[in-house]
């Protein structure tokens, strides 16, 4: 059974933004790149470091582990450099009466 947690109003993550977000037992980013909302695992599978604290580049859609500089896509969260190698999970993110929620499946 899939949960939706309330992240914030929409309008408290503008565009070029991120929020992170307790879902269910593990922590989320959820970011707004130029209008469309991604959510990311805040976890970097290299070391388990905490991912969505560090840059991102919403032009690109990547985000960057502030440790060790692994690099994720924040669309499918597939690792794009060492030393992760593995992907975070991803998670569905919408709009409901002006709110954003995250899908935790």
């Amino acid at each position: 059974m899939s949960v939706e947690v309330e992240v914030c109003p929409l309008d408290e993550l503008p565009p070029g933004t991120v929020r992170i977000v307790q879902v269910g037992a593990i922590t989320v980013g959820v970011y707004n790149c130029g209008g469309e909302l991604y959510a990311l695992e805040d976890r970097c599978t290299h070391d388990d470091g905490p991912l969505c604290e560090g840059d991102f580049d919403c032009e690109e859609k990547v985000a960057v582990c502030p440790r060790h500089g692994a690099r994720f896509d924040i669309t499918t969260g597939r690792a794009l450099t060492l030393p992760a190698y593995i992907a975070v999970d991803t998670f569905p993110v919408g709009v409901r009466d002006d709110g954003v929620v995250v899908v935790n499946a």
